[in-house]
């Protein structure tokens, strides 16, 4: 056997043992020792829990339902979890760690959905943690103004909550798929801080002074900062029901993440 016969081989022997659970967990070790990803989480916790005890100390009766002040700092944390999606594939390119990760697994398809599904995972897990512990600090502060979360009522709590997760969980996808498709960190958060944040604004405006554009509008309402919204917390008369908010906001996280496939699947690393 030649010596380049007995490297093909090995690096054979050594690709087929990779199964899919051993890259998950591969992921979760490589996103569990980045600083970034707590630095995240720790924003993400704050903001979440600072955001609620100050909206819950000065939430008059009658405003709405008492779970608003705990989900509606999600307009804020959800481009830190994108964020997060982001450096946790640049990072990897930044320091070169992708060309290990794909000699170790060359089928790049797997390699992108075991960072998805980690990345969902662990979002979904701490978002949810965290808002739990938000509805227990914030409660004090409710009954001291004689209200309280209605836990007899499911779609009052438990729901919006966990609705609030999954989302955070589909923006860190979207960081995923731009993080492949971009791999420049610096690119990719300014093209997610742009999707959520800043079209947002230019759409409004814009619709504001060409008031006859009204597919402005229409855009706007189907951009994932306004499908998250209107998922989380459903209302009458809104203008996307919640199941095509969670269509269109599942959209997205499928598109950024086909993107990133196609590029991650036909360049080199």
């Amino acid at each position: 056997m030649t010596a380049i016969q007995a490297r093909a081989t090995y690096v054979s022997s050594t690709t087929s043992q990779v199964s899919f659970v051993r890259q998950l967990r591969s992921e979760f070790v490589k996103l569990l020792s980045v600083r970034g990803t707590w630095w995240s989480v720790a924003i993400v916790a704050a903001l979440t829990i600072g955001i609620g005890v100050l909206l819950a100390a000065n939430f008059p009766e009658g405003m709405g339902d008492p779970i608003m002040i705990i989900v509606s700092p999600v307009q804020f944390t959800m481009m830190l979890a994108g964020i997060l999606g982001v450096i946790s594939v640049t990072g990897e390119y930044s320091t070169g760690m992708i060309r290990s990760t794909l000699a170790a697994n060359p089928v790049r398809g797997s390699v992108l959905a075991a960072k998805a599904a980690v990345l969902a995972v662990f979002m979904f897990v701490v978002s949810l943690l965290i808002f739990i512990a938000a509805m227990l600090i914030v409660t004090p502060f409710l009954v001291a103004n004689d209200l309280a979360f209605d836990w007899a009522d499911p779609s009052a709590t438990i729901l919006p909550v966990i609705a609030a997760s999954a989302t955070m969980s589909l923006f860190a996808l979207i960081g995923v798929g731009l993080g492949f498709l971009l791999r420049s960190g610096a690119a990719a958060i300014a093209a997610t801080v742009g999707i959520i944040f800043v079209l947002p604004v230019i759409l409004t405006l814009l619709s504001a002074f060409l008031p006859d554009l009204t597919w402005l509008i229409d855009v706007g309402n189907y951009l994932p900062a306004s499908v998250a919204a209107s998922a989380i917390l459903p209302t009458e008369g809104q203008a996307v029901s919640a199941g095509a908010s969670w269509l269109t906001l599942g959209a997205w996280a499928a598109a950024a993440l086909a993107s990133g496939w196609v590029v991650l699947r036909g360049r080199d690393a």
